[in-house]
């Protein structure tokens, strides 16, 4: 029984429907036929599918065509036949058939289901078309979909920057402490805001003028307490950033703050050669 099944999955039988078989298959086919029931039917099968879609998509067709074809099959008839002329007994001139040339047309059945089959592929290819690129056009608005979403986020997270940006300014217990320039960078200078209520620093990252540095260094802010430094966090001078402000550590009292320049990540304690900015917070 899985001979049969395979044998009728093989596809051999749709070609034989469609008269596209050797002579040698075809022979096969028909004794295979003949000894198994579920292979005569699976033949009958494929033909009347064929025959119902060849029916379902006929195209009828204009009525001025079918008269130019029935004219054209009587003007083939006339040239097939050959006549001879005799006078009947009226004396009128009549012609007899001498010999009949036609020759009745031969139509193999499985023509028509081989047409039919083909259409079908046609039809199956234009749709697999269609699909592929209606899965592309899904794909593209995805991909829109998703950056429209990113700038989205992006724009939100610039708003809630400008919010607290705004709400800092509003908020008078904030004090603003300005650096500036030591001899060795006298043009160099900084601005940050400082609230000893809610211990918040936040450096103005817009307003800053501090010589860029390597890949190598990171600026370190420090909070000068009863003469000792306290580490207030690293930034970066050449950051690549949309936020106009940065929060630093929070220190609840201050008598200064500076600037150094430290290795990547910061240091323990200020390299004091490397001050760059200094202001008071008093």
């Amino acid at each position: 029984m899985e001979n049969i099944k395979a044998y009728i999955e093989s596809g051999i039988l749709e070609l034989y429907v469609l008269g596209d078989v050797t002579p040698d298959e075809k022979l096969q086919v028909e004794e295979m036929a003949a000894k198994y029931a579920e292979v005569e039917a699976e033949i009958d099968q494929i033909e009347q599918s064929l025959e119902f879609y060849a029916k379902e998509y006929a195209v009828e067709p204009p009525e001025a065509m079918r008269d130019k074809v029935l004219k054209g099959l009587l003007v083939n008839l006339g040239d097939d036949r050959t006549f001879t002329k005799f006078r009947n007994h009226t004396d009128e001139e009549v012609f007899e058939n001498e010999t009949n040339n036609i020759v009745p047309l031969q139509v193999r059945k499985n023509n028509f289901y081989k047409y039919a089959f083909a259409a079908c592929l046609t039809l199956l290819l234009i749709s697999i078309y269609g699909l592929i690129n209606l899965y592309s056009k899904l794909q593209e608005s995805s991909t829109q979909l998703t950056a429209m979403q990113l700038d989205k986020q992006r724009m939100a997270n610039q708003v809630n920057v400008m919010d607290n940006e705004l709400g800092m300014y509003r908020d008078t217990s904030y004090k603003i402490v300005r650096l500036k320039g030591m001899a060795k960078t006298p043009h160099s200078a900084l601005t940050l805001a400082w609230s000893p209520a809610t211990k918040k620093v936040v450096v103005d990252m817009k307003s800053m003028k501090l010589p860029v540095h390597d890949k190598k260094h990171q600026y370190q802010l420090w909070a000068l307490v009863g003469g000792k430094p306290v580490d207030m966090g690293v930034f970066d001078a050449n950051a690549d950033t949309s936020a106009s402000v940065k929060e630093m550590k929070l220190i609840a009292s201050a008598d200064a703050f500076a600037v150094t320049l430290e290795p990547m990540g910061g240091s323990v304690s200020p390299t004091i050669d490397q001050m760059v900015v200094m202001g008071t917070a008093k």
